[in-house]
């Protein structure tokens, strides 16, 4: 996997395959990287690269991968966009699908806000979403399972620049998908197709509440994991989507 550099950020990449450029976003939350698209139901990198070139990248500053950079405090969704709009600017490439697993989920629409003319369509799988009963979720999830090793690894980033990063990014706007409003999906007039998951981390509701919100939205059979011979039926739909919204 090569590198993408830009001043003191550092995005470790991996691009496979030929075709309109496809934008993969890792599930894993703040740990997100290459990795996790191997444990999922399926591996979109394998999946696609016959017909799209695929681009995915580990999140920066996420335990397990090679991206580095400082912790942007005040901007944190702003700052992973800025690495895969950078990283998109850098391998030369205008327009492109993306797709987002579970943290991508909120990148996803972030970057449907950041650049709406070099996206021509979006798939959000098992999208993270904030729960009225588990606000604080993301919050405390991540002060453990993401902080303390990155304090470890990296001793300019100290406990509290955690926790004030974790509060921007989780507790800020701590309603619906954390990056866009309700009433940004309302008017959204990208294609979106969703596959929803349904556990702590990826809500149902709010996965189904934005496919009735976005105009031009479509959502896969539900569950469509479960049983393991439901998930080629998604992949199939997911295929027959990106075909049709790709740019000619």
């Amino acid at each position: 996997m090569p590198f993408y550099e830009r001043a003191d950020v550092r995005i470790h990449y991996e691009e496979c395959g030929t075709g309109f450029p496809l934008l993969i976003i890792p599930g894993g939350g703040l740990n997100s990287d290459r990795s996790f698209l191997r444990k999922g139901p399926f591996d979109p990198m394998i999946e696609f690269s016959q017909d799209y070139r695929c681009i995915t990248s580990d999140l920066r500053n996420a335990n397990g991968g090679q991206s580095s950079g400082p912790l942007e405090i005040d901007r944190p969704w702003e700052s992973f966009a800025d690495d895969q709009l950078g990283l998109m600017d850098h391998l030369g490439i205008r327009q492109f699908i993306v797709m987002g697993f579970c943290i991508g989920g909120p990148m996803t629409w972030n970057l449907l806000k950041r650049a709406p003319d070099r996206i021509t369509a979006a798939v959000i799988v098992q999208p993270s979403g904030s729960r009225p009963e588990m606000r604080d979720f993301f919050y405390q999830s991540n002060l453990k399972g993401w902080g303390p090793a990155c304090t470890a690894r990296r001793p300019e980033i100290t406990p509290t620049m955690i926790d004030a990063f974790l509060t921007r990014m989780y507790r800020a706007n701590d309603d619906f998908v954390f990056t866009v409003s309700r009433d940004f999906v309302r008017a959204c007039q990208k294609p979106v197709l969703v596959l929803p998951d349904d556990i702590p981390a990826h809500p149902y509701a709010v996965a189904m509440e934005s496919v009735m919100l976005a105009p031009q939205s479509e959502v896969s059979l539900y569950p469509w994991k479960e049983p393991a011979e439901r998930i080629p039926l998604a992949v199939r739909q997911v295929r027959s989507f990106m075909r049709a919204h790709r740019a000619a």
